[in-house]
């Protein structure tokens, strides 16, 4: 640890990726990967907490030079552990599974012309309708609508371009999924995950994992994935939204720095 980490503790810092240290356009800024590097050096741990997959995360960590020894993915569904021995360097050290046969026949009697995916524990995307190139990565098979019901999922995606998101949102609240927990992403996307799994439960957990106090932690994000996170951060350490996040994202979170195009994170990590 170096002296730094030793007069004033070492961080948790957990940070979104997409719209958060990625921009919205998949460019990541030099600012950005150098500021994340000198916290990094500076002996703190900095780690990924996604709701992205883990074959979509790998990527991202190398593009910022981090080997933390945990990763959030799925929005808190899978947490993977450093491991030497495991082919990409990582294993999965805890994952949330739920039945989604419910979840998906509630959605489909309610929201016309929808297009479904399940994703299981070991990354793969199955998949019902049309998807834009890229959102699944590159591990996904089209099945039967039916296929869908019987697997052992770590999320449900929907999708649904024919809504408006405020549209989409009000349809979504209808249905009253309070047998999982859901976030709704860019456009009209909604990521459901097992009851009571989000963000945050997974980083308490590392949290503990590492024995890093709750007053030092530090959570980046700027979508509504990132709102129970930015909440966990903000009771006794720092939440941090994005400039371009929703209000109700702002909200939870206890500091506001700027948006991904003006290097927001690099703003933050800079002055840490």
């Amino acid at each position: 640890m170096s002296p730094s980490t030793s007069t004033v503790g070492r961080w948790l810092i957990a940070l979104d990726i997409d719209g958060t240290v990625l921009r919205e356009d998949g460019v990541m800024n030099a600012p950005v990967i150098a500021a994340v590097g000198k916290v990094r050096d500076a002996g703190h741990e900095v780690m990924l907490a996604t709701g992205r997959s883990v074959a979509m995360t790998m990527p991202i960590l190398d593009r910022l030079g981090l080997t933390p020894q945990y990763i959030v993915c799925s929005n808190g569904a899978i947490t993977l552990k450093r491991d030497s021995e495991a082919p990409t360097g990582y294993r999965r050290e805890h994952v949330e599974t739920f039945d989604p046969s419910e979840v998906l026949g509630t959605i489909r009697d309610n929201l016309d012309g929808a297009n479904y995916a399940v994703e299981d524990e070991a990354g793969l995307y199955r998949f019902t309708g049309s998807f834009p190139d890229g959102t699944l990565g590159a591990v996904s098979e089209k099945v039967p609508f039916e296929e869908l019901l019987s697997a052992h999922a770590t999320r449900v995606v929907v999708i649904s371009p024919g809504h408006k998101i405020e549209d989409f949102l009000s349809v979504v609240e209808r249905m009253g999924l309070h047998k999982v927990s859901y976030n709704v992403g860019w456009t009209a996307w909604l990521d459901i995950a097992p009851d009571g799994v989000n963000k945050s439960t997974a980083l308490e957990r590392v949290r503990g994992l590492l024995g890093i106090p709750r007053n030092r932690v530090m959570a980046i994000g700027d979508g509504r994935n990132d709102i129970d996170m930015l909440e966990w951060a903000s009771v006794e350490g720092r939440g941090v939204a994005m400039g371009q996040a929703p209000d109700e994202v702002r909200e939870a979170a206890n500091e506001t720095t700027g948006n991904d195009l003006d290097d927001g994170v690099a703003t933050v990590l800079d002055a840490f």
